[in-house]
């Protein structure tokens, strides 16, 4: 496996490699929902280019008690978040009008990206296996990234937990 190509996955079962801290942020394009509900456009790079730190997080499904918990506690710490610079996105797999229906319902102030593919899920290594009481199976893992004003990773986390999740965070990011 390349160290130059984080994207690139392993031959066994075709899951991505998981990304690390200093590798390059996988670029994307997704389409989102707004902080004021509207239908946009996000592009990583840009965000970036005008020196914008961004916290990428992909959680499994929109408005399940997990994934509720995750986005309010975002919500909830979205201003110190952003006096630490960041842009907060989250992103799932669920389509832009099951995250209008969220946005709306717990008055959440950061875009909702749609990523029904799970192309940049695969990309970020925030899809493959994981284990579920005891099981192993494939899907969405509740993954975080700090990416930094360079397009790099500077924080990669991996099968966070959903409650207390932001407060760990802000220790690690202040």
């Amino acid at each position: 496996m390349s160290e130059t190509n984080p994207n690139e996955t392993t031959s066994a079962n075709d899951l991505p490699v998981r990304l690390e801290a200093g590798q390059p942020a996988p670029d994307f394009t997704l389409t989102a929902i707004d902080t004021d509900g509207e239908k946009t456009t996000i592009t990583l790079s840009t965000l970036t280019g005008r020196g914008e730190r961004v916290l990428l997080y992909f959680y499994p499904a929109a408005m399940t008690p997990g994934c509720t918990t995750e986005a309010c506690d975002f919500r909830d710490n979205i201003a110190r978040l952003a006096s630490l610079g960041y842009t907060v996105l989250g992103v799932s797999k669920d389509p832009l009008t099951k995250l209008e229906r969220f946005r709306e319902r717990d008055h959440l102030t950061f875009p909702l990206l749609s990523d029904p593919d799970l192309t940049v899920h695969k990309r970020y290594a925030a899809y493959g296996e994981k284990k579920l009481y005891g099981r192993t199976h494939v899907g969405v893992i509740r993954s975080t990234f700090a990416i930094g004003t360079d397009g790099r990773i500077e924080l990669a986390r991996y099968n966070v937990r959903a409650k207390g999740h932001v407060e760990s965070l802000m220790r690690r990011l202040a």
